[in-house]
């Protein structure tokens, strides 16, 4: 079966997922389903953290230069809180994206800096987890009611 896994992994993965349904134990291929779920478990962290990062870059770009805001922008913080909400909806990756908040805020940071050319952007997240995550936090002045959103 591990053969399979290497050769086609898309045959192996059905093939496993019936094996799984027919609680055909003995024939399942432990060690290369481990690796698979373990490596969904990364992907879910990869994903918070990168949603976390473009969340912090634009609502750093979105603070710091109300004069350029754009719907782009705000579009951009709401899909990615949004799709993030969603995410966290297990405690482990709420829990996670707390961890990696600093991090991504950081990375948010270099990207938003190189981006719009502004070097005193607050060294540490000036957020709070719940601000990055809450539909209706924007930092700085308020979006002008009469623009398209």
């Amino acid at each position: 079966m591990s053969d399979l896994y290497d050769i086609d992994f898309h045959e192996w993965a059905e093939t496993q997922a019936a094996l799984l349904r027919s609680r055909s134990a003995n024939a399942l291929d432990w060690d290369n389903i481990a690796e698979e779920i373990e490596s969904l478990a990364k992907s879910d962290e990869r994903e918070v953290a990168s949603r976390l990062l473009l969340i912090c870059q634009h609502l750093l770009k979105w603070e710091f230069q109300p004069g350029h805001r754009t719907t782009s922008w705000r579009s951009t913080i709401r899909v990615n809180r949004r799709d993030l909400g969603k995410l966290l909806s297990s405690k482990t990756l709420r829990n996670f994206a707390a961890v990696v908040l600093a991090e991504s805020y950081a990375d948010g940071r270099e990207d938003a800096a190189e981006e719009t050319g502004l070097l005193d952007l607050p060294a540490t997240c000036p957020w709070t987890l719940e601000q990055v995550l809450d539909r209706e936090f924007w930092p700085g002045l308020p979006w002008e009611a009469d623009e398209p959103t």
